[in-house]
């Protein structure tokens, strides 16, 4: 039977399809292999350079190791002398994470923009690192001194053990002859112990947490350094291009059931971290006046930490006191008055008054019925509207401010509608349901072009608002950074433009 052959049109187009077919194959397996929850990171399989303490390498390391089995990051891990690293991340401006053995390395480092976020980890102490049976009988400061001795210690000006050690002696007025007599300076605590270890030298000073690390030594306390601790934590390098990655990591690794668990098996004194969450769910009450102030630092402050929303619920502060006294415990309070924070102080730490708001007359533009003052709510025929007093803080603040001038009983005739928040007075006064309503001026702020608003002169008629982290956060340290995030200057402009005045110091 005879065949036509295939036109060269035809081939072409079949083998199209072929490729197309392995294309759209490829595409979807990609699709079906694909997690959204992954941060951008994980899906390039890229990695985190973290410049990390000599002295903390054997939790760091571990932690590392864990992390990256299993989220599949790497994470390169630089080491030195605390101050050595400081000076390579401000030279290179790479990196995402930076741990030195002392948080005065933290403070260099933001004084000179190159950090942004910290987070805590522990304290580790110094100590005179000895062989095993301590040879040398070494028990005081003046032991260290005898001629025969020979001394290790860290350059103070590449070291935090180092560094530490010459403030505390220097002090004492001891660390010239200890500096005099000192054997050696060697660029890191680890390169101090080894030291000591081969019998270079009869003893180093080095944390505590080092000694641990090596069974041929022991540590010897003397007078002057005990007591003495250093604190450590972790920063966010301001270089890093994937901050949501850096900051996942940093959470793992100051994190009590992760990086701190490390941290305790290699002797080190640590904080109570936050529980591991790769997507933390924050929960926080906020009264309803905080809304159009608030709202956009929430929405950054859950993209930079990678973050799913915060569960936030926007209501009069009455309202949610309730629903907190009937068993509701947020990660955090934002109230829109400290009366209310009171009710509920038992459920929280400190407050931390953010700003205050003023309490306003607001009318419709060109003040159609000449209100002037809180007097004029009284005139015969005004439609007035006010905050519920037990379900807003503004509803409190109005009837104490009614009261101390006199007028409450010629105003509440007027009023028409009693409601838990300022933005259900303004839209009925926008629609011209109401003639003129006591709300704050940050409620009039966001229908400036269509309102008026009169000062009420009474030193009452202010309210203050203050945040609070719940006792019983499982995400203490994570919320703590949302409150660095709401006193920070891009949130008081916030703040500012929606009316409110600033107080956060």
């Amino acid at each position: 039977m005879h065949r036509s052959p295939r036109r060269a049109g035809q081939t072409n187009a079949a083998w199209l399809a072929f490729l197309g077919s392995i294309v759209l194959f490829v595409l979807l397996g990609a699709y079906l292999l694909w997690d959204p929850s992954r941060s951008d990171l994980d899906s390039k399989g890229g990695s985190l350079l973290v410049y990390c303490a000599a002295g903390l390498k054997v939790p760091v390391e571990k932690t590392a190791q864990d992390y990256e089995k299993e989220y599949g990051v790497r994470v390169q891990l630089q080491y030195g002398g605390s101050e050595t690293l400081l000076t390579n991340l401000a030279l290179s401006r790479r990196g995402d994470l930076y741990i030195p053995a002392d948080t005065s390395y933290l403070e260099q480092a933001r004084g000179k923009s190159l950090i942004d976020e910290t987070l805590e980890i522990g304290q580790m102490s110094p100590v005179i690192a000895v062989q095993k049976g301590n040879p040398r009988k070494i028990a005081t400061l003046d032991d260290l001194l005898r001629p025969e001795v020979r001394l290790a210690q860290a350059n103070p000006d590449a070291a935090a053990i180092g560094k530490l050690t010459r403030a505390t002696l220097e002090k004492s007025k001891q660390w010239e002859a200890v500096k005099q007599h000192t054997h050696v300076f060697k660029g890191t605590v680890t390169d101090v112990a080894n030291d000591v270890k081969v019998g270079t030298v009869d003893a180093g000073i080095v944390w505590d947490v080092t000694v641990r690390q090596y069974p041929e030594l022991e540590a010897v306390v003397i007078p002057q350094l005990r007591g003495v601790r250093s604190q450590i934590a972790l920063g966010v390098l301001r270089s890093t291009a994937q901050p949501s990655a850096a900051l996942r990591f940093a959470r793992y690794l100051t994190a009590r059931d992760r990086g701190l668990k490390q941290f305790t098996q290699a002797g080190f004194p640590v904080i109570e971290g936050d529980a591991w969450a790769e997507k933390p769910q924050l929960h926080l009450l906020a009264g309803s006046m905080l809304r159009p102030a608030l709202q956009d630092t929430l929405r950054a402050f859950e993209a930079r930490e990678g973050i799913p929303p915060i569960k936030t619920i926007y209501n009069g502060c009455g309202i949610l006191v309730a629903q907190m006294k009937a068993g509701e415990h947020p990660d955090a309070y934002f109230a829109c008055d400290r009366s209310f924070m009171t009710q509920v102080h038992d459920l929280f730490l400190d407050e931390n008054v953010i700003s205050s708001n003023q309490l306003v007359i607001l009318v419709l533009k060109g003040n159609p019925h000449k209100i002037r003052s809180l007097q004029d709510l009284a005139k015969p025929g005004l439609r007035v509207g006010v905050g519920h007093e037990q379900q807003c803080a503004m509803g409190a603040l109005t009837q104490e401010t009614l009261k101390q001038s006199g007028l409450q009983d010629r105003v509440m005739d007027n009023v028409k509608v009693r409601v838990p928040t300022g933005d259900m007075l303004v839209n009925q006064l926008r629609v011209r349901s109401l003639d003129a309503v006591i709300a704050y001026i940050s409620n009039g702020t966001v229908a400036a072009d269509e309102l008026e608003a009169i000062r009420i002169d009474i030193p009452c008629a202010v309210a203050q608002q203050p945040f609070a982290i719940g006792k019983e956060s499982q995400h203490r340290h994570l919320t703590e950074r949302l409150l660095t995030a709401i006193r920070s200057r891009e949130s008081r402009e916030r703040f500012e433009s929606a009316g409110f005045k600033w107080k956060a110091q």
